[in-house]
């Protein structure tokens, strides 16, 4: 190959592989997110940004993610699963002990031989096989997670907390593919980065940050902010994923700004509300903030418990839609 052959062939070789570069690190395509309980974490797995991904592989919020997310797509999407799809499987109880006292009263009842059974619905290979590692995994921290459930201090807190997540995560997976196509790019570049971030493998890394990363970078506006609305809608979106009370919209009452930073950004603020339910109550809650944006949320019953803040409504607030 003569010398001027050689270095066309080079030049080709170096634009090739910038062009492939290119293809994996920006994206024509989004991910919609909006109001979404997970917002966060679902777009900063989508542009493979696991830095940014605040809960862990390995625990009980990411592993009931990956679980629902199949669940969801082989009901709401079967159309376009492959022809080697696989059954989605659950374990059940196919035999229990029962204890009971001489008057025939039950005492405890525990399960002595489990079987797993077929759900009726199917998934991608490749995610199903990630899922089951994960559970597995999951399955040999068990004690370690039920020792530190024993040892908290907050049992109810938390308890309640775990299952406002669970109705959230089950609002998200109402609408996540009405928001998004069942075979769009976005979707199946979340599935791969998905499995992944669940294997602990390098992810396919999107160059654009998260909108919801900019606005933590970039902090909370400057300036007279309309802090009744903000709660107003922090509250009522809270309030989605509540089990027995409503709350009462635009009843935010008291608001106080209990200080400042440097920069004249709040740090805590607070309020009092109204809630409908078994009758009528006057609910109380605190929001601390970081960098001007909200951080948590406090409400009185559970006082130790932070409350994320919807995403999309902190990247609302960072670009000062609710400045007075």
């Amino acid at each position: 190959m003569t010398t001027t052959r050689l270095n066309l062939f080079f030049l080709w070789v170096l634009l090739h592989n910038c062009s492939l570069l290119t293809a994996q690190t920006t994206s024509s395509f989004e991910l919609n997110t909006n109001d979404l309980f997970y917002a966060e974490v679902y777009d900063n797995i989508f542009r493979g940004h696991f830095e940014h991904v605040d809960i862990a592989p390995e625990s009980s919020d990411f592993t009931s993610i990956f679980h629902l997310y199949l669940n969801t797509f082989g009901k709401q999407c079967p159309s376009y699963l492959p022809e080697d799809k696989v059954k989605i499987m659950k374990k059940v109880c196919a035999e229990e002990r029962v204890e009971s006292n001489a008057y025939g009263m039950e005492l405890s009842r525990t399960c002595i031989r489990w079987e797993w059974v077929w759900t009726g619905l199917y998934a991608k290979p490749d995610l199903y096989a990630a899922k089951v590692d994960l559970e597995n995994r999951m399955r040999e921290k068990s004690l370690e997670l039920l020792h530190d459930m024993i040892m908290d201090d907050n049992k109810m807190g938390n308890t309640v907390d775990m299952a406002h997540k669970a109705q959230g995560l089950a609002l998200d997976m109402a609408t996540f593919f009405t928001q998004n196509a069942c075979n769009g790019k976005a979707v199946l570049r979340f599935e791969e980065n998905m499995k992944r971030y669940a294997l602990g493998q390098e992810s396919i890394r999107i160059k654009e940050v998260s909108k919801y990363t900019l606005a933590k970078e970039t902090g909370g506006p400057t300036g007279t902010q309309d802090f009744a609305k903000l709660l107003d809608d922090l509250i009522e979106d809270q309030a989605k994923t509540w089990m027995m009370n409503k709350y009462i919209g635009g009843s935010i009452t008291n608001v106080k700004e209990h200080a400042k930073d440097a920069n004249g950004k709040p740090l805590e603020i607070s309020a009092n509300y109204k809630y409908s339910g078994w009758g009528n109550g006057n609910g109380a809650v605190r929001v601390t903030f970081e960098n001007g944006l909200p951080k948590c949320i406090y409400f009185a019953d559970f006082p130790q418990n932070c409350k994320k803040p919807n995403a999309t409504i902190l990247a609302t607030y960072a670009k000062g839609n609710y400045t007075e």
